[in-house]
């Protein structure tokens, strides 16, 4: 009874919920490195889109089997997004995690509002505002400036860090994956969900193939296994679940402003539990994408469109 009276509470308090959704996507940040050493890429990506689906069998088996007519014929569209927002997302963002800090990895995921913004108007014709223009301009410009650790120098010499730039590629392709998401089938955010995981765990086998054929497959360890359960649970599901029903409570429009404190718990994760270092150069960057984003947003705070999905990071 104390136990059903928690989560009534719980989700009876939207903000707490749209806080602790930003928290966990911000904690695979860390779990991204420290899985370096623990467990490969490629590894880490399908175990934990396996370690989804064996969660999503205990409580999505009638949701999906009721929308099943409705997601038959779009079968490709939806192994297409899996594979777009899931695999490849975390291909690179994993693959990224072994070449950059934290840090790093939390702030340029700030780049995101920015890129869905440029592939909603180059692929849907969305409208923009000046406001926009400039506050996008000015997060993708915290990109740069992590990009080149805040010394021109780098610029000079196109001397940048592998990992910023697959970090930026997984950005670019979870953008893409955004703007597509308005064309799912009209079936519940469940169903949808599971299809993603399942297509997610199917397109990462290749790549899995891949990385043992090469010799860089990697057992997890005792430890890995605790960051692939911690990414299959938290990132995946409860974040999942926590922000839908905030978005319940208040509206799309205000719980998508929650998403924003990404890099803010981002960096702070990193320094707290790597203890990586916070420079001048990723404070400024920081600022650089926040206010960008919220420069965007206040611009836009009128032109708001409800998907009624969020997805997982």
């Amino acid at each position: 009874m104390a136990e059903d009276g928690f989560w009534s509470r719980l989700y009876g308090r939207p903000y707490l919920l749209l806080t602790l959704s930003p928290l966990f996507w911000a904690g695979n940040t860390v779990a991204s490195r420290l899985a370096v050493g623990e467990v490969s890429p490629m590894a880490l990506t399908t175990y934990r889109w396996s370690g989804v689906l064996v969660l999503l069998a205990l409580f999505a088996r009638r949701p999906v089997l009721a929308d099943w007519p409705a997601m038959k014929p779009r079968l490709l569209y939806i192994l297409m997004m899996g594979a777009l927002g899931f695999t490849f997302f975390n291909a690179f963002y994993y693959v990224a995690a072994h070449y950059t800090s934290a840090v790093n990895i939390g702030i340029i995921q700030g780049a995101l509002p920015g890129l869905v913004f440029v592939f909603a108007f180059l692929i849907a014709g969305s409208r923009v505002a000046l406001g926009q223009v400039a506050g996008m301009a000015t997060t993708l410009f915290g990109v740069g400036v992590i990009a080149v650790k805040g010394d021109l120098a780098t610029l000079a010499a196109l001397d940048f860090n592998a990992g910023d730039l697959m970090m930026l590629g997984a950005c670019v392709v979870y953008a893409l994956y955004t703007v597509l998401l308005p064309r799912r089938p009209k079936i519940g955010g469940l169903s949808f969900f599971t299809g993603l995981s399942v297509a997610a765990f199917l397109t990462s086998l290749p790549f899995l193939a891949v990385e043992i054929a090469l010799g860089q497959y990697q057992a997890p360890t005792p430890f890995g296994w605790l960051v692939v359960a911690y990414c299959a649970v938290f990132p995946s599901v409860i974040s999942q679940i926590f922000f839908v029903r905030g978005v319940e409570l208040v509206g799309p429009g205000r719980a998508g402003v929650f998403i924003n404190l990404i890099p803010v718990f981002a960096a702070i994760l990193a320094v707290l539990v790597l203890g990586e270092s916070f420079r001048a150069y990723h404070a400024l960057a920081l600022a650089l994408v926040l206010g960008g984003i919220f420069w965007a947003e206040w611009s836009k705070r009128g032109e708001r469109v409800s998907d009624g999905t969020s997805a997982s990071r």
